[in-house]
């Protein structure tokens, strides 16, 4: 599983090779994680070396306490990532909005129809990508013009389902 970890504004690639192997940023290491006693202090070990870090989450960050630094963390996978960044685009009120989908996938349901009225947040499509369930929400106010795909679809990246004016 590959996941994405910005710490102080840079991002770091993890892929999560086997329970012994990471690759981060195309660097394999071995890696040994135990958790110390009851504590959020865990002992890594990598390549042979031995760290120790206390590890929390707070609220969506990790935190992490490394040789008298302390770090903060965002941890999404692949998946979360692209979602996020095709929902964070900010979306004029007056230009037409075309729903695409973030990832590939196949269409569960399609909540509203052509000519209904839909409000900011509203659910547009429930996706279905790597066996997880995904509600794309329309970043505005508006009326669906255009369906343009069904339930039981699969659908490609980048492809648009519907049109919101």
């Amino acid at each position: 599983m590959k996941y994405v970890t910005t710490i102080d504004g840079h991002e770091y690639v993890v892929d999560i090779l086997d329970e012994h192997k990471v690759n981060i940023d195309g660097v394999t290491y071995h890696v040994d994680f135990i958790p110390v006693g009851d504590q959020p202090v865990y002992s890594l070990v990598v390549d042979g070396q031995s760290i120790d870090a206390h590890v929390y989450q707070n609220e969506d960050t990790w935190q992490v306490l490394f040789r008298g630094t302390r770090f903060s963390a965002f941890v999404e996978d692949e998946r979360e990532k692209r979602l996020r960044a095709a929902l964070a685009g900010k979306v004029a009120e007056h230009a037409d909005y075309h729903l695409k989908a973030p990832m590939p996938g196949m269409v569960v349901s399609i909540p509203v129809q052509e000519g209904q009225m839909i409000q900011k947040g509203d659910v547009l499509v429930v996706l279905e990508s790597m066996k997880m369930q995904n509600e794309l929400r329309s970043p505005r106010n508006g009326k669906v013009v255009r369906v343009r795909v069904g339930s039981g679809d699969r659908v490609e990246q980048k492809e648009t389902m519907l049109s919101v004016v």
